[in-house]
């Protein structure tokens, strides 16, 4: 039987899946579903930068000065405040902690790095695992040179490592002129994960009615390439553990990600679409792989084929379709 235990940021998973944030990790009757199906460890859904900074301005002048706030101000949020957003994060995260034995990873989605980094430590107090920063710039400020879009991500790393000590990831997205060196710079900024890629909201035009709409909300398996690509490229050349998301929605996409060199995967859109028992599918597909395969550990094919070690490593960088557009019309 094969031994589908990892590691990831340092924590040891009882298997590489991982329930990415969402609607379905934002309940602990959700979070122990997710745990009986088999996932290894759950991200908690996102709580938003603005939510952070809105709530604890609110109300709290004499707890706050423009560059520091109070001790008081999160015992506020513990013992008073019991319909605000922050603190039902805490509960769930607390109650959630009772109930499961996998790993609990709180998410942060943020766009800065002023502030509310404050807020990371009572996560961390209430008892997150791990911290996981969904960060996205979207480069379409024309004022703004690529460094400083590049340079949030920095400085939310260095601002929130000042109150944290549990392990932290980054999920970025690719949008980057210059990707590679910035995934690897950001591997070495002490960051113990990296999460390729986070998903955002993709705009579409209704004709009829001349209104813009949300598209494409969840993932395909045609997306998979996107983050495989990275990941197989990336192995081997980071200072962290690299995690692959979107597309994934069996168990041959895990397989491959975790050839290309993740030590986990996150899922959401299968979930959605299949429901939560599609996670046990997954699992056994991985199971069974592995004892035809003769891989009695996870460890002796992570990163098989990434660019590092495949036959043609050149495969990860080709770009246009010669071989399948040069024919005859």
């Amino acid at each position: 039987m094969a031994d589908l235990t990892t590691t990831y940021m340092g924590l040891k998973l009882r298997n590489p899946i991982i329930a990415a944030s969402s609607g379905l990790t934002n309940s602990v009757e959700d979070i122990k579903e997710f745990e009986e199906n088999g996932a290894g460890a759950v991200v908690l859904k996102s709580i938003f930068e603005e939510e952070i900074r809105r709530e604890l301005e609110k109300d709290l002048g004499s707890m706050k000065m423009e560059t520091f706030i109070y001790p008081e101000t999160f015992d506020y949020y513990d013992n008073y405040a019991e319909d605000d957003t922050l603190t039902n994060y805490l509960r769930l995260i607390r109650e959630s902690k009772k109930a499961v034995s996998i790993p609990i990873i709180a998410s942060i989605n943020c766009v800065s790095a002023e502030k509310w980094p404050y807020y990371a430590e009572t996560l961390q107090d209430a008892g997150a695992d791990a911290l996981e920063l969904n960060v996205f710039v979207m480069p379409s400020d024309f004022e703004k040179t690529s460094e400083e879009n590049e340079k949030v991500y920095f400085d939310v790393v260095k601002e929130v490592k000042k109150h944290v000590k549990i392990p932290i990831s980054l999920k970025i997205s690719y949008y980057s002129s210059n990707l590679g060196a910035f995934i690897q710079k950001l591997s070495n900024t002490g960051i113990d994960g990296l999460v390729l890629f986070n998903r955002f909201y993709s705009p579409d035009i209704d004709i009829n009615n001349l209104d813009i709409l949300s598209t494409n909300v969840t993932s395909s398996p045609s997306e998979l390439p996107i983050s495989l690509r990275w990941i197989g490229i990336m192995y081997n050349r980071v200072g962290c553990d690299l995690a692959a998301s979107t597309g994934i929605h069996d168990g041959a996409a895990v397989v491959k990600q975790i050839l290309a060199g993740s030590n986990a995967v996150e899922i959401a859109s299968a979930f959605y679409k299949n429901g939560k028992g599609v996670l046990k599918d997954m699992l056994n597909d991985l199971s069974s792989w592995m004892d035809n395969k003769g891989y009695k550990t996870i460890t002796e094919f992570r990163g098989k084929m990434s660019q590092d070690k495949a036959k043609n490593p050149a495969a990860y960088e080709r770009m246009q379709f010669m071989k399948y557009f040069s024919g005859k019309g």
